[in-house]
């Protein structure tokens, strides 16, 4: 009897390197798993797979792939592909006995990256829990001697059924309605049911968020909304079917005839009846709805215009955006001194400056180049997100014209302008930590879903101890799918663009590792400009072609390697920037 094949499919296999100098590759190969082992093949353009080995049999699956006492790395292509293998693989080893423990980090110069091991058969360091593997556990319950708040008459319907796990949770059925009892705990609520039968409830309620207009009507929420007037203003209401909410966003969105059409727009919050996931546009789902208002808010995905700035009745002065406040960080326009200007970027002039008798930076937004909602939103981005290798906001001022962020000042100023002034004195060293720096910030971007798409060496900054700093993040998009399409006619650097972005307008963390290959091949050339003798039709043209740019004279084989990895002609194909981090810093290890 044959084994049954369980899944087949192309993944990226890390190469077995038993010499620490020699760099890390990456290939694609086809994996085939059945029930009693992995075997993996290298395609051939028209020939039959050639078999290259059979890394484990399936009885032994736990963390870690072993292969002739070497840790097998597969990395898969996209995220569905990974999901893919992952559901494959829970499913038939769900009644193995697997391992109590596991490294949750990786092997990588002679030691376990998180237990510091030096026996790369070593025992895991981190014990396996099955139960609370695949969900996050729910937080404590509270005190139940606690005092009793006093909700008043309130209703909550239950979204799912459930069933009780411990004696005080109480059983829900889906659409029913029970009593508020106590809603003073954060996640947790007492609630009985109309039989009168008591329990705590993991909830989350409307009421925390700025957003939910409980009582609004949909003529009260287009009036309000009509008034506020502004592009993307939004409510959360509730619809006139009980646990049903709807969002009524306001836009000047052309009509058919061309011209602006200042209307409201009702998109009724739906439920998959298959998943049991919340959405507004079929294809981008969500486990509760806070999560989905959080993704609209970034990306229209769908809808008319994304929901921009949410509306309160009665408080036509008070907007939070996107979850976010200015609140301590505006600046009072006398605690702030202008001096010399030190630069011009895409928005305004930039100014070296005195704030609270610190040395800043000071961005201005010329008027008309961009609208007050959108500069809020950039210094929200730049205040939300906080990394040794990002330039730090320090705050902004609205009270002046022009207004202006203030920033960490940066002696040495943009990385182009340092490269050239510097050129012929920098080490190889010097130029690989430099790129080490960006990729460590575009790592912690990467990870808090936030994609740059400007990154290029006149957008770092260095410091006076020549850190290298990312700035000019704050017009990056807020991305839950890792993907943002930009509107047409929108600008974009052409010579730094991923193919994507130049043929379809599609930005994404792997449009910003294409970016970094430039930015690497920039460090190497100090400061040159890339395709400079060329115009930007030569280097699209040259691009499908798949040309690439050359060699710098300073960068050694390895590190070119991973710029030309960089530029992929697919976004799969190139690596995260976690994995750029890890070859660039390996690289230092090894001299």
């Amino acid at each position: 009897m044959y084994p049954r094949v369980i899944l087949r499919g192309i993944l990226i296999k890390k190469s077995q390197q038993k010499r620490r100098t020699s760099p890390c590759n990456f290939k694609e190969r086809i994996f085939v798993l059945n029930t009693e082992e992995l075997v993996y093949s290298e395609p051939r353009a028209g020939k039959k797979p050639c078999e290259k080995g059979r890394p484990y049999t399936l009885h032994l699956i736990c963390s870690q792939v072993v292969h002739d006492n070497y840790y097998l790395y597969l990395f898969a292509p996209d995220n569905d592909c990974r999901l893919k293998w992952v559901r494959a693989l829970k499913e038939e080893t769900k009644n193995n006995d697997l391992f109590l423990a596991y490294h949750p980090d990786f092997w990588s110069e002679g030691r376990w990256r998180c237990c510091q091991q030096t026996e790369k058969m070593a025992e895991g360091c981190n014990e396996y829990h099955p139960s609370l593997s695949s969900k996050k556990p729910l937080p404590p319950t509270p005190d139940p001697q606690r005092r009793f708040s006093d909700p008043g008459e309130r209703v909550a319907v239950a979204l799912k059924d459930f069933s009780p796990k411990e004696d005080r949770d109480l059983r829900l059925i889906k659409d029913e309605e029970y009593i508020v009892m106590d809603d003073s705990q954060p996640n947790w609520w007492t609630v009985r049911s109309f039989c009168n039968h008591f329990g705590e409830i993991y909830c989350w309620t409307f009421n925390s968020f700025s957003w939910y207009n409980k009582g609004t009507t949909r003529a009260e929420a287009e009036d309000l909304l009509l008034k506020e007037n502004k592009e993307g203003a939004f409510i959360v209401r509730d619809s006139r079917h009980a646990g049903v909410y709807t969002v009524s966003v306001f836009t000047k969105a052309p009509g058919s005839n061309g011209e602006k059409n200042p209307r409201v727009k009702h998109y009724q919050i739906r439920q998959s009846p298959e998943s049991g996931k919340f959405y507004l546009a079929e294809k981008y789902l969500f486990n509760t709805i806070p999560a989905l208002i959080q993704y609209h808010q970034h990306n229209a995905a769908g809808l008319i215009t994304r929901l921009r700035h949410c509306v309160f009745p009665g408080r036509e002065d008070f907007i939070l955006f996107c979850g976010f406040c200015l609140g301590k960080c505006d600046l009072h326009p006398e605690e702030l001194e202008l001096m010399e200007e030190v630069g011009s970027g895409q928005f305004g002039l930039v100014y070296q400056g005195k704030w609270n008798g610190q040395k800043v930076a000071v961005k201005t937004v010329r008027e008309g180049a961009m609208s007050e909602e959108e500069f809020k939103d950039e210094a929200m981005v730049m205040k939300t997100l906080s990394h040794s290798k990002l330039v730090k906001l320090l705050g902004v001022c609205m009270q002046r014209k022009p207004i202006c962020l203030v920033f960490e000042f940066m002696e040495n100023g943009c990385l182009t302008d340092y490269l050239r002034g510097k050129r012929g004195t920098l080490s190889k060293d010097t130029l690989l930590g430099m790129c080490v720096d960006v990729s460590e910030g575009m790592v912690y971007l990467e990870s808090n879903n936030y994609i740059h798409r400007d990154l290029a060496a006149r957008n770092c900054l260095v410091s006076i101890n020549m850190e290298v700093k990312v700035s000019d993040f704050g017009m990056a998009r807020f991305v839950l799918d890792d993907q943002y399409t930009s509107s047409q006619g929108s600008k974009f650097p052409v010579k730094w663009s991923a193919l994507e972005v130049i043929q379809y307008l599609k930005f994404s963390s792997k449009s910003d590792v294409w970016s970094f290959g430039v930015l690497m091949w920039e460090v190497y050339s100090e400061g040159r400009l890339p395709y400079e003798t060329q115009t930007n039709q030569d280097v699209v043209q040259q691009l499908n072609d798949g040309m690439r740019l050359l060699r710098p004279r300073l960068a050694p084989d390895d590190v070119y390697q991973l710029m030309q990895w960089c530029w992929k002609e697919k976004p799969e194909d190139r690596p995260t920037f976690a994995l750029l981090l890890h070859d660039l810093a390996s690289l230092i290890d090894t001299k």
